[in-house]
């Protein structure tokens, strides 16, 4: 596959996974912070508060996945590295 071709797809991908992390996050801050009988048109302050908690805590943890996972990517790739090295 050439790099540009490469270089698209991950794009392409990157944007489906933040679309499906902002979905995810809009229905589960939905459910915890809005009562699912709506009696006025507009949010409450105590659900607006609810909501920016909520986006604050999902995003703050999608964060901090990110890194983690990024980091043990990184230690696998080292050990394939030693053990490839080890091997030859």
């Amino acid at each position: 596959m050439d790099p540009m071709k490469a270089q698209q797809l991950a794009a392409e991908l990157e944007v489906e996974m933040m679309a499906d992390m902002y979905n995810r996050m809009t229905n589960a801050c939905h459910k915890k912070c809005v009562p699912p009988h709506y009696k006025e048109a507009e949010l409450s302050k105590g659900e607006a508060v609810c909501l920016d908690r909520c986006v604050a805590k999902y995003l703050d943890l999608h964060e901090r996945l990110g890194r983690k996972l990024t980091e043990l990517s990184v230690q696998d790739e080292e050990a394939m590295r030693k053990a490839a090295a080890g091997t030859s």
